[in-house]
């Protein structure tokens, strides 16, 4: 079962679902893989932060793998984490994750197909959908009747962000097990938008047999449009042999992600 763990809070460590416990419980442990890929975000940060439409109870149960979410609450999951923190191409994403909730439905031999979602949550659909127009609205007659009101908290017109190099440690490069490296990108600023106040925050990470160990967040200099800039962190390898890959996004100093849609930064060694 997955257990959600609440940030300062101690209590049960989250194991997933068994895959060997039918296809719907596969597919559920193959979402939760992806969780656990992605930085194990809370499913309220996944709906609210990172956007996606389905509630939290849908993100929740979807993960537990005791029935087949419906492909809508599926993609949600899944392109929140994969795309948005990730990085991944979302076309790709689509159609590999699209086979994989094929294959769990028609592995089902104990009931009917699920429908993809109950009358009562369309209507619900219906109705956020509804309010969401309406907020929407509200928002444009405030913008123009208004437009020097302050700034929105979304993502700045403008801002972008390109990958120019790998600076030290290539990836797949060899570590030594228990040894402290330090890992530098290259970025370009490709926006019309100053960085100030900006951190590269780890987003996600896996290894085998441990992960490496790093700051939750590092600074990212000032700069300037066209500018571009270094960005380092420190790292420690795990003790024992094996590879692990660290994800990283930029956010501001509340740890908002500034370029949801952009591809992570990462890393990726060999412990030997």
């Amino acid at each position: 079962m997955d257990v959600e763990r609440e940030p300062g809070r101690r209590g049960r460590v989250a194991r997933g679902p068994a895959e060997d416990s039918g296809p719907v419980a596969g597919f559920a442990r193959r979402l939760w893989e992806l969780k656990r890929a992605a930085g194990d975000p809370s499913y309220d940060r996944m709906r609210d932060e990172y956007g996606a439409l389905a509630s939290k109870s849908a993100l929740s149960a979807a993960a537990r793998g005791r029935h087949l979410p419906s492909w809508e609450t599926s993609w949600e999951f899944v392109r929140v984490l994969a795309v948005g923190v990730l990085g991944d191409d979302e076309d790709e994403v689509r159609h590999t994750w699209r086979g994989e909730w094929e294959r769990a439905r028609d592995a089902l031999t104990a009931g009917p197909v699920p429908e993809p979602a109950p009358e009562r949550a369309r209507r619900t659909a219906f109705v956020l959908a509804g309010a969401v127009a309406l907020v929407l609205a509200a928002a444009l007659v405030l913008v123009f009747v208004n437009p020097f009101g302050p700034a929105s908290p979304s993502v700045p017109v403008g801002d972008a962000s390109e990958f120019v190099a790998d600076v030290t440690v290539p990836d797949g490069s060899e570590v030594r097990a228990g040894s402290a490296f330090v890992k530098t990108w290259e970025l370009r600023n490709a926006g019309t938008v100053g960085w100030v106040g900006r951190y590269l925050v780890r987003a996600g990470s896996f290894g085998n047999p441990g992960e490496c160990v790093t700051p939750e967040r590092v600074p990212v200099p000032q700069t300037a449009p066209g500018e571009h800039v270094r960005v380092s962190v420190d790292v420690r390898a795990p003790e024992n042999p094996g590879h692990c890959q660290v994800y990283w996004k930029m956010a501001d100093e509340q740890g908002h992600i500034l370029l949801p849609h952009a591809r992570a930064v990462y890393f990726s060694v060999r412990v030997i």
